[in-house]
């Protein structure tokens, strides 16, 4: 459901504080309809549109991961890239606790708690994204480049994208997928 009413959400104030351009853009929300859903309804590039990950390593160690939305994640190289044996998707509840938001809804921004956020490195590629601001139905349009800007201090490019995507489509032609933290 579109929200009538865009709410001032943690990740909007974040935004505002560093000092971030973005445009709020709403969408017509439904349960497991994930990036692909706020694309077609918002009629932009799936491949722009970033979905956050909240997940943990073997030691229960929260971290976000940014990934393209027509993308999946390699949890062998994001583990490679953290420097540890295993990572895992956070349980809905363990994400929502961490992150203080509910998973649907998930923004790297303004996180009740400080977490590392990796980066797919191609995401920088891109001039201007598409990523959650905090609640259901709602992205942000962002240049790519304020990401640094809006994380301080937190933001790791890596190379953590399967060769394959959603559906087994190429992934705009993302090749190898050795695991670089440049």
């Amino acid at each position: 459901m579109k929200p009538t009413t865009i709410p001032k959400t943690n990740a909007l104030r974040a935004l505002d504080a560093a000092k971030v351009a973005y445009e709020v853009r709403c969408y017509d929300y439904t349960e497991h309809g994930g990036t692909i859903q706020a694309a077609e309804g918002l009629g932009l590039d799936h491949h722009a549109t970033i979905k956050t990950l909240i997940l943990e390593d073997e030691c229960k160690k929260p971290f976000v991961c940014l990934m393209h939305g027509d993308c999946e994640v390699s949890t062998k190289n994001l583990a490679r890239a953290r420097g540890c044996k295993t990572v895992a998707m956070c349980e809905p509840a363990t994400a929502d606790r961490h992150s203080g938001y509910h998973v649907g809804g998930t923004s790297p921004f303004g996180t009740k708690r400080r977490m590392t956020v990796y980066v797919q490195k191609t995401i920088y590629d891109l001039e201007e994204i598409y990523i959650n601001a905090g609640h259901k139905g709602i992205l942000v349009a962002i240049k790519s480049a304020d990401l640094d800007k809006a994380l301080p201090g937190l933001t790791v490019p890596v190379d953590v994208m399967q060769n394959q995507a959603v559906g087994g489509m190429d992934c705009h032609g993302a090749g190898p997928n050795g695991c670089t933290s440049t």
